[in-house]
């Protein structure tokens, strides 16, 4: 019995992988407007990503969570070479959070803040179900999310990684212990 356990885990393990490559979010549809656009830190072409977003009019500001505290906004605003104006009118960078857990709470105090009732999520496509997750968890069923993915890191140790800390929150969640 515990052999058949044993051998039974990997299996469980790696059926739930390939369920999690195969429901990765592709996209969003061009026309779904939101209140505001978060973006997670962490990977390349996120900031950049949300602030093209801002400026085509998906949102009416953003939030950046998860800066580093050191980052000025001009630095941020010229690296990405916008003008720093669009920082000042319309980019707040959030600088508490230091994982996904303090990212959702870093959002979930924005939102309330400001009130607002839609959000456009920015993160890489492997890591949005378990932001998803975690700013759901904070936020409540009265603020619609919307999943706009950038283009994960495409190793299969790094998206492995990823589904198992999704894997390990969801079932924290599960039992109440997080």
């Amino acid at each position: 019995m515990l052999l058949r356990l044993l051998l039974a885990i990997p299996l469980l393990w790696l059926a739930g992988f390939v369920w999690f490559l195969l429901s990765l979010p592709a996209g969003v549809e061009a026309e779904v407007e939101t209140d505001a656009i978060v973006v997670l830190t962490g990977g390349p072409g996120r900031v950049a990503h949300g602030v093209e977003l801002l400026q085509e009019g998906y949102g009416e500001r953003l939030l950046v969570s998860g800066v580093d505290p050191k980052v000025r906004p001009i630095e941020l605003a010229e690296e990405l070479g916008v003008d720093e104006a669009l920082f000042t009118c319309c980019i707040d960078l959030g600088k508490q959070a230091e994982n996904t857990v303090g990212n959702a709470f870093e959002i979930g105090t924005w939102v309330r803040r400001n009130g607002y009732t839609s959000l456009r999520v920015v993160t890489a496509a492997d890591h949005m179900p378990r932001a998803l997750h975690e700013i759901e968890r904070e936020l409540g069923p009265s603020v619609a999310l919307v999943a706009d993915p950038v283009a994960p890191k495409w190793g299969l140790s790094a998206l492995a990684t990823e589904f198992s800390k999704y894997t390990v929150r969801s079932l924290q969640m599960l039992v109440g212990r997080g």
